[in-house]
């Protein structure tokens, strides 16, 4: 049990490299973070360690990565959607209320932007979690 647990530690430290991938597709980060996870997890403790680092890779890989500089353009010179105002503190990585209204990021389809609080956001639509605040 002991070992099992080293190897997990083990590959969550080597897998946590897959966190600052920026390849804007969330599936392919897990995807790679699951393979990289397995190949290190394996090296170090076999079979065991494989299915561990999948696990864990898989976790770190999926992790989203800020937008890039040219959506970020983009939503700086689009015309602000309407304010919407929420109780709730508006926090990167969480995601929005089913009330605020997201709008399509032109040539940036897997972002969308919102204007919550007077404040400028870019959101994943699929799970409407906040990926960066706009200034």
């Amino acid at each position: 049990m002991r070992k099992l647990i080293l190897i997990a530690a083990a590959a969550a430290l080597l897998g946590g490299p897959a966190i600052a991938q920026n390849n804007n597709d969330g599936n392919r980060s897990t995807a790679t973070g699951i393979v990289g996870g397995a190949a290190t997890g394996a090296i170090i403790g076999g079979p065991v360690g494989a299915g561990v680092g999948a696990v864990v890779g898989g976790a770190l890989g999926g992790a989203l990565a800020p937008p890039p500089p040219k959506v970020i353009t983009m939503v700086q010179q689009m015309p602000p959607p309407p304010s919407v105002v929420v109780q709730e503190r508006v926090v990167v990585g969480q995601p929005l209320p089913e009330t605020v209204v997201l709008t399509p990021i032109p040539d940036a389809p897997e972002y969308s932007v919102a204007v919550v609080n007077n404040q400028r956001v870019i959101v994943e639509p699929r799970s409407r979690t906040v990926v960066q605040v706009v200034n």
